[in-house]
């Protein structure tokens, strides 16, 4: 059984920082392909959920959404069984739901992640 547990979620000012963490419980985020591909999404009130960033189990390569690119960066610490997403001069429009996903592939769709945290409210202003 695969568990995401997410902490980080905070309130912060406009150009801000903050960072985002989601452990695996009882896998292996590098070991198990299900885990090959670990995601952040987000997901404002009344807007679609969208891909933040993504990252493979290797490390090797990272993904992200246009508008995150130079001020999120996301990682993994394997021997912690745990991805982070670093973000940095956050916008009041970054506010919104953050969760972390993982499946067998990286992809901006939702639909190719199986396993999803309990998302951790991310509020910037």
């Amino acid at each position: 059984h695969v568990q995401l547990v997410e902490s980080g979620g905070d309130s912060v000012q406009d150009g801000g920082s903050l960072t985002l963490s989601c452990a695996s419980l009882g896998s292996d985020f590098v070991r198990d392909d299900k885990l090959s591909c670990v995601a952040w999404f987000r997901q404002a009130p009344g807007k679609e959920l969208e891909g933040v960033a993504a990252i493979y189990s290797t490390g090797s390569s990272t993904y992200y959404l246009d508008s995150s690119k130079g001020r999120f960066s996301i990682s993994r610490d394997n021997a912690e069984n745990a991805v982070y997403l670093q973000m940095n001069d956050l916008r009041p429009d970054d506010t919104a739901t953050y969760y972390c996903a993982a499946g067998r592939s990286c992809s901006e769709d939702q639909e190719r992640y199986t396993y999803w945290g309990q998302g951790t409210q991310v509020t910037v202003s």
